[in-house]
């Protein structure tokens, strides 16, 4: 007893702080404003497309980050060289075939040595090795390259500065809570709720900011640029640096006091202030030009030394463009230009309306399981339905904990989440059920039941946990939402099934017999009795294998048809897939053939229009531009200001215009999701093949493999079919039903399993059909409190989960009639052959071996 309760106390503890983590997402301000801050502002962050905001990813140009730094030590080795009498002829980049490397040839063979000792001795790094890879071919031809090590650590560098650069641009324009993080190798993603348009905000990230101070040339042997103004007005200017912009340490945008005219008034550190002071004392009357982002600003004449470090730009700025350019050189240069590879954009009207249809379907889903439970098992139904409920309690707090951003598809994983959970206490419930009907006591039941159920619950959550984690290797952020959402749920719901239910189920035999001590009623078996399970007990004695042929070939015809809808008409692959753009508006004052006719003036030929929901309410599709006849450019940079001039035209003709939503997706981007979609569901293929195989025989692996595969392409069918939009969140419907079809199978194969440890005489063709009906229960209900989970998020959920809802409604139909029919067919016809080639269904265990080595003499 004292075990029972010291595990009751770790139980409690667990749950208490669970609901205490979630409880902050919920209590009313009246309540938090007695509460400590710390507590109650650890609530979860919801997600863009639940409040409104825009999404950028930001691709970091680091080709040219690696010719800048190239350059930069190549002229360096030159200007030593020249001071050693060196001499040299310079290749240019396309003689060379390599924009990443310096080509030279000496005059001298013998100065080779002394070249490479040179560049050594100036790219030497802290790490004692060189930056540069210096390569000498013929003793003459000389070819410089960053060294690979120095490339990595180079644009690791720059990518953690521009990390705080764009962080810190953001902060100062004011706007609320802004994400900024790496993603991946060469990306920043930046997040921020509440903007609708980020287009200033893309200007202002777009725009490296680096500001330098040249010269004009007046001596025709130094080495020169050639640099122009806004105007086009051509200046040859030193190609050394007079004077870096990092040097400056404020700087506003104001009204001059002698023109009156918008300037960027700076002031330098005492470094620069003193250099400036110095290099403008030595220069009167020469032309210094101050250059942003190779662009010549401006270029007065010094007519006197400033001194204490303070002047102005002026460059025909408006007031704000003066101020935009005084917050970046406050800030800092990005050490990388940055392009815009993907915008996604939510208006807060479209998220609140999310919120509330995600909510409701939720809640709906929710109650129609919880009622479900009741009504198939009663007050055990009831103890599963408060497990349940705590259950997803959990796992709002250790969302909490986390930090996590909850997202629609993270309330279509908390809903799926759900409906799998119910599956542990099914098959529980169903395990106690056999027991009880054994005439076993209630508490030998109930611990018999959970060991029997115990592998197979392991078992059936493992392998859907290898699909959940390659989403979270592989996804975005909402579909890694997703992934973390039913990864928690699973590992939450094996705490409550196995250790809360139990205790609970314990504690009311325990109760019941206190206050019936005469009736000794822990030594009477447990009752189960609804009109369902009286229905669901009716359908046992089905022969699954009678029409195993007819199942298996209308499986494969049904396959096969998949196959020939995914090559005609095909998927309708959304914008993650083809790159491109994608935007929800509503246009009051224009109908379709108005809003056609607008865009089509504009010069846009390839835009598709589709009436979508509400009157007045369409939804765009424009292809990527490198696709695109009427663009004469490509690339992503591109995209976005043909989405920027799009979005304008649709302006100008309906001022009242709203654009709900934005999707933008570079080819760059859109080609990475389809690799990494392929290669997750493969992996995950292969991840659960190799667990099937560690934990059954290769016929039951493969029988179980083959049959989701089969499942896979048919859902895969149903998207073409359908014409629902096939993007990311699509993808991870796949992969959660992969793992739902095989957690499915899994509870099949580990009772056939079962019943062949139990006497491996009896026909395979018999215990096949046994397991089936055994299970039959479980698999029916599970499917049943699934698709009630599923459904009122798929008739109400809209169109953002949509990709998701219905597809996994026709999954859960399909998985559960292949489970009965297909899967067990495929085993049959395995296990016969094998039993042909006089093997062994099921390799001996450890015991058995054990067992026969004893007889040994």
């Amino acid at each position: 007893m004292a075990r029972f309760s010291f595990r009751g106390v770790v139980y409690a503890l667990v749950v208490m702080l669970g609901l205490s983590s979630a409880a902050p997402n919920i209590l009313p301000h009246s309540a938090k404003q007695y509460l400590p801050q710390w507590y109650t502002t650890q609530a979860l962050t919801l997600g863009l497309d639940l409040q409104g905001g825009s999404h950028l990813l930001l691709g970091a140009n680091t080709h040219a980050l690696q010719t800048k730094q190239l350059n930069s030590f190549s002229n360096d080795l030159f200007n030593v060289m020249r001071e050693n009498n060196i001499r040299y002829t310079k290749h240019s980049g396309a003689a060379i075939n390599d924009k990443q490397t310096v080509a030279f040839t000496l005059q001298k063979a013998g100065d080779a040595s002394t070249v490479k000792r040179l560049a050594y001795d100036l790219s030497l790094q802290p790490s004692g090795k060189s930056a540069l890879d210096i390569n000498i071919d013929g003793g003459k031809r000389v070819y410089l390259k960053l060294d690979e090590t120095y490339v990595q650590q180079l644009v690791r560098d720059a990518l953690n500065r521009s990390v705080e650069v764009v962080r810190k641009r953001l902060n100062e324009t004011g706007l609320t809570e802004p994400s900024v993080t790496l993603h991946g190798n060469d990306a920043i993603l930046v997040q921020m709720p509440g903007v609708s348009d980020p287009s200033e905000v893309k200007l202002l990230l777009g725009t490296t900011a680096q500001m330098q101070f040249h010269w004009q040339v007046n001596d025709a042997h130094v080495p020169s640029m050639t640099k122009q103004d806004a105007k086009g007005n051509t200046y040859q200017l030193e190609q050394r640096v007079a004077l870096e912009g990092e040097r400056i340490v404020d700087a506003a945008g104001v009204l001059s006091n002698q023109t009156g005219q918008p300037v960027v008034s700076f002031k330098l550190d005492s470094v620069g202030a003193k250099k400036f002071a110095n290099m403008t004392r030595d220069n009167i009357g020469r032309v210094l030009a101050i250059v942003l982002d190779d662009t010549v600003v401006t270029a007065p004449v010094i007519n006197s030394v400033i001194p204490g470090g303070r002047g102005e730009i002026s460059g025909n700025f408006t007031l704000p463009e003066a101020g935009n350019v005084a917050l970046m050189l406050r800030t800092g240069a990005l050490p990388v230009p940055l392009d815009v590879l993907e915008e996604r954009t939510v208006g807060p009207d479209l998220g609140s309306d999310a919120i509330q249809t995600g909510i409701e379907s939720g809640v709906a889903g929710a109650l129609l399981v919880l009622a479900l439970m009741v009504a198939i098992y009663g007050r055990w139904g009831v103890i599963a339905s408060i497990a349940l409920c705590v259950n997803m309690a959990l796992v709002f707090g250790a969302l909490t904990l986390f930090g996590a951003t909850l997202t629609l598809p993270g309330i279509a994983g908390l809903i799926l989440t759900m409906g799998m959970a119910v599956d542990a206490n099914i098959l529980i419930n169903e395990r106690i059920r056999e027991e009880s009907n054994k005439g076993r006591p209630a508490k030998s039941a109930i611990h018999i039941g959970f060991d029997k159920a115990f592998a197979t619950i392991v078992d059936s959550n493992f392998t859907t946990l290898i699909a959940v984690s390659l989403l979270f290797m592989f996804g975005s952020g909402p579909v890694k939402g997703f992934a973390i959402t039913i990864a928690l749920g699973l590992l939450s719901s094996l705490f409550t099934a196995v250790a809360l239910t139990k205790m609970l189920m314990l504690f009311t035999v325990e109760k019941h017999q206190t206050r019936n001590k005469e009736k000794t009623f822990e030594r009477e078996p447990l009752t189960f009795s609804s009109p369902l399970l009286a229905l669901s007990d009716k359908l046992s004695g089905i022969n699954f294998l009678a029409p195993r042929k007819i199942a298996l070939i209308a499986s494969v015809l049904i396959t096969l048809l998949s196959l020939g809808l995914f090559a005609k008409p095909g998927l309708n692959y959304g914008v993650d897939f083809t790159g491109g753009t994608m935007i929800e508006l509503t246009t009051p004052k224009l109908d379709t053939d108005a809003l056609r006719t607008a865009i089509q003036r504009g010069g846009f030929k390839q835009i598709t229009i589709q009436e979508y929901g509400e009157a007045n309410h369409y939804l765009l599709r424009a292809p990527a531009v490198s696709n695109q006849t009427e663009s004469e450019k490509s690339g992503e940079q591109n995209s976005e200001q043909y989405t920027q001039k799009l979005k304008q035209v649709i302006s100008e003709a309906d001022a009242t215009v709203s654009f709900d939503k934005v999707d933008m997706v570079g080819p760059k981007v859109s080609g990475g999701f389809a690799e990494l979609s392929i290669l997750a569901l493969l992996i995950a293929g292969a991840g659960m093949l190799v667990y099937l195989w560690a934990r059954f025989e290769a016929h039951f692996a493969t029988a179980a493999l083959i049959t989701v595969l089969l499942d896979l392409t048919k859902t895969i069918g149903f998207f073409a079919l359908t014409g629902i939009e096939f993007n990311l969140t699509a993808v991870a419907a796949l992969l959660a039903l992969i793992g739902y079809s095989i957690n499915d199978k899994v509870v099949v194969l580990d009772r056939i399993r079962e019943l062949i440890r139990l006497d491996a005489t009896v026909p395979l063709y018999n215990i096949i059909n046994e397991a089936v009906n055994n299970t039959l229960s479980r698999t029916v209900f599970t499917s049943i409190t699934t698709l009630m989970a599923l459904l009122p998020m798929a008739l109400f959920g809209g169109d953002a989960v949509a990709s998701f809802a219905l597809p996994m409604v026709f999954a859960v139909v399909i998985g559960t009639t292949s489970t009965l029919y297909i899967t067990s067919t495929l085993l049959y016809l395995l296990g016969s052959r094998r039993e042909k080639q006089g093997k062994a269904q099921l390799k001996p265990t450890a015991e058995e071996i054990k067992a026969s080595l004893a007889h040994i003499p």
